[in-house]
């Protein structure tokens, strides 16, 4: 065999095993970079139908980092891993900073109770509690249950929401469910045992304005087709979101509800002032005046923005 053969043999040979040693010294960096890969997308690449590559990886870390040893060719590549990596911390590291008001819709910090609007305290009775998860804030489209809300609030000249509520199932037993068309007969016998009973705690003033009251609802009725169309045409048929954070935000009256009980007045309805009413379109929901870190706040607002069916 010449010299020349031989020389060519060996540079085969040591081209040859150059390349072995090369592919066994990958080996390694390969299998950090599948176990380091598994870390960032627990998912089985291979299985998936995505575009996913280790350029597309590449362009959202240097995308997502001001540290050039990322894109730096001579950066080793399990260190560059390690740099990727620290940059996708855990969601805990990452996070946005928590807004506390956001954070206490659900819950109140410390105490697992919910968070409800400030003038319900640990004190407030159940009744009131009730009222406020239940009832308040939300859209109530039905002539009886407007007419029993809007009674209700008229009854705010005389005793708290509290008092009120406790009585709310007398009330409702003794004007017939609130019915319009019912209370609207009423006659003078009727209206003094309402106001006779002690229980119910009336004035027979009082009483003959929910009677006078409901005759007028009759009126609204053959010339609106029902008081609830009447009552939600003053807020366009969808209830007027606020967003208060504390209650000294919360007006007594609002340019709506002045509006609202001129028109009322002018119907010849009675106890229907623009502090009344403002009470009124806030228990029936045509004003949402939850505080915003309320827990019901998020539950109204749903209701509120959703398709409407006006009754």
């Amino acid at each position: 065999m010449s010299f020349s053969s031989m020389s060519k043999a060996n540079v085969r040979r040591h081209v040859l095993e150059k390349n072995k040693v090369l592919k066994e010294k990958e080996k390694p960096a390969q299998s950090s970079l599948s176990k380091n890969l598994k870390r960032i997308y627990p998912i089985g690449l291979q299985r998936s139908s995505s575009s996913l590559s280790l350029s597309s990886l590449s362009l959202s870390w240097s995308q997502n980092s001001n540290d050039s040893s990322l894109t730096d060719s001579t950066t080793p590549l399990d260190q560059k891993i390690s740099l990727a990596l620290r940059l996708i911390a855990p969601p805990e590291r990452r996070e946005a900073p928590v807004d506390k008001n956001a954070q206490q819709q659900s819950q109140d910090t410390g105490t697992g109770e919910l968070k409800r609007c400030n003038w319900v305290t640990k004190n407030s009775d159940k009744v009131y509690v009730a009222f406020h998860d239940e009832c308040w804030g939300v859209p109530v489209y039905d002539d009886s249950q407007l007419f029993e809300l809007l009674a209700m609030s008229g009854m705010l000249m005389d005793y708290n929401w509290t008092e009120i509520l406790k009585r709310r199932e007398l009330f409702r037993e003794a004007f017939s469910g609130f019915d319009p068309n019912v209370v609207a007969k009423m006659g003078e016998k009727e209206i003094t045992d309402i106001a006779s009973n002690k229980a119910i705690m009336l004035a027979e003033s009082r009483v003959r304005c929910i009677v006078d009251n409901a005759k007028c609802i009759l009126k609204i009725v053959r010339e609106f087709g029902s008081f609830s169309s009447y009552m939600w045409g003053y807020v366009n048929h969808k209830p007027v979101i606020n967003r208060y954070r504390y209650p000294r935000n919360i007006p007594l009256r609002t340019p709506k509800a002045e509006a609202l009980s001129k028109d009322l007045i002018k119907h010849g309805f009675r106890l229907v002032g623009p502090v009344i009413v403002c009470s009124f379109m806030q228990a029936a929901g045509l004003t949402i005046d939850h505080l915003v870190d309320c827990y019901r706040y998020g539950e109204c607002v749903g209701l509120a923005e959703r398709p409407w069916r006006h009754i």
